[in-house]
C-alpha cells in the first residue's frame, strides 16, 4: 500500500518544509509514503468561494484513481487519539490494496463532489490551523503512528 497526502498549493515557508521533509522521510522507513501537490488556482480575485471550492474540487478529484481509499482531512471528521490513530492506520495497512489518501483542502474547504468521493474524514483538532501548519501536524501524526505500530521508543503514554 502507499500511502499519499494531497494538498492544494505549495508549501511555503521554509521552517514547515524541512519539518515536513524530516517527518515524510522518517515515515517513509515504515511506509510507502509521499507528498502530492496540487497547484493553487491563479486568478481567484473574480471567484466567490464556492467556485474555488468547485475547480479545486476538479483538480483534486482527477488526482484520484480507481480503488484509492480517500481520507478527507478535515474539521468535521472524527477524531483520534494517536494510539487509536495508530490502530486505525494498522487496520488500513491490513486492509488497502492500493493508495490511501489524506487530503487537505484549500482555503475554503472541499466541493461536495470531494465530500462524495471521500470513503472517510478525519479531524486533527477542533482548533483552526494554517493549511501550511496542518501539514506538519499531521505528517508528524502519521510517523507517530507507525513508531506506535512497529515498537519504537517515540511516543510515550
Amino acid at each position: 500500500m502507499k500511502t499519499i497526502l494531497l494538498v492544494v498549493g505549495k508549501t511555503i515557508e521554509k521552517h514547515y518544509q524541512d519539518a515536513i521533509n524530516d517527518y515524510r522521510q522518517r515515515t517513509r522507513h515504515f511506509i510507502g509514503f509521499d507528498i502530492e501537490v496540487i497547484p493553487e488556482l491563479k486568478n481567484t480575485k473574480s471567484l466567490s468561494a464556492e467556485q474555488q471550492k468547485e475547480k479545486e474540487g476538479e483538480l483534486i478529484c482527477k488526482a484520484f484513481l480507481p480503488g484509492d481509499v480517500i481520507v478527507l482531512l478535515d474539521e468535521h471528521g472524527k477524531e483520534f487519539r494517536s494510539i487509536d490513530f495508530a490502530a486505525w492506520m494498522e487496520k488500513k495497512l491490513a486492509n488497502v490494496n492500493k493508495r490511501l489518501i489524506f487530503v487537505i483542502g484549500g482555503p475554503y474547504g472541499f466541493s461536495p463532489k470531494v465530500y462524495e468521493m471521500a470513503h472517510e474524514k478525519l479531524s486533527l483538532s477542533k482548533m483552526t490551523f494554517s493549511h501550511q501548519m496542518i501539514r506538519l501536524i499531521f505528517v508528524e501524526q502519521l510517523y507517530r503512528a507507525m513508531t506506535i505500530l512497529n515498537g519504537g521508543p517515540y511516543h510515550h503514554e
